[in-house]
């Protein structure tokens, strides 16, 4: 979760490094250079993705003599970009299914150690012929710390993992209208 928190900020920091940059900036080629300082940054990512893009397509209209300045589809670019927010979200997405499987596995470890302290308490029962509580005592506190194991365990992973989420759908936002600005600004200077 300490990874996961430190993650998502630097994403955020870097983001906004970026995008200082980014609309500071004159020529796409400054921004080439911005995007390789804040490595971190999912939006420098989609940056270099959507400038591959356009250098690809100047080299083929230069080596079709035709005039510079132009690109050929900004329906391209706008799919280089959607696939580096796919490439982007799956680096922020990582270790999430580890938290989501500590949430919803633990409960279930944990009621299994509660039912192995119970059929412990079921034993010792039939061992001594006594249910006093020195007999008990020590099967039912086996139980109840499993439980509570169990749950310490799942509820902090639970409200982690949505609040990573909503993180997550966050960052998305931020990339989708990156995206729009990106092909914004691709549409004024190259059509």
């Amino acid at each position: 979760m300490f990874l996961k928190t430190r993650q998502l900020r630097r994403a955020e920091r870097s983001n906004r490094v970026f995008m200082a940059d980014f609309r500071r900036a004159t020529r796409l080629a400054e921004v080439q250079t911005a995007a390789g300082k804040v490595p971190d940054a999912p939006l420098a990512g989609m940056f270099k993705a959507g400038y591959l893009e356009l250098e690809a397509q100047a080299r083929v209209l230069q080596r079709s003599g035709q005039a510079g300045g132009q690109i050929k589809s900004l329906t391209a670019v706008e799919r280089a970009l959607q696939r580096a927010i796919g490439i982007e979200g799956t680096k922020l997405q990582r270790f999430l299914p580890f938290l989501a499987t500590t949430a919803s596995a633990t409960p279930f470890i944990g009621l299994f150690g509660t039912v192995w302290g119970i059929m412990n308490t079921f034993r010792a029962i039939a061992t001594s012929g006594s249910t006093s509580i020195v007999a008990v005592a020590p099967g039912i506190a086996e139980a109840l710390i499993n439980t509570a194991a169990g749950l310490a365990a799942a509820i902090p992973a639970v409200i982690a993992y949505n609040a990573f989420l909503g993180a997550l759908r966050r960052q998305r936002g931020v990339m989708e209208d990156f995206l729009l600005e990106f092909l914004n600004l691709t549409e004024r200077t190259f059509t």
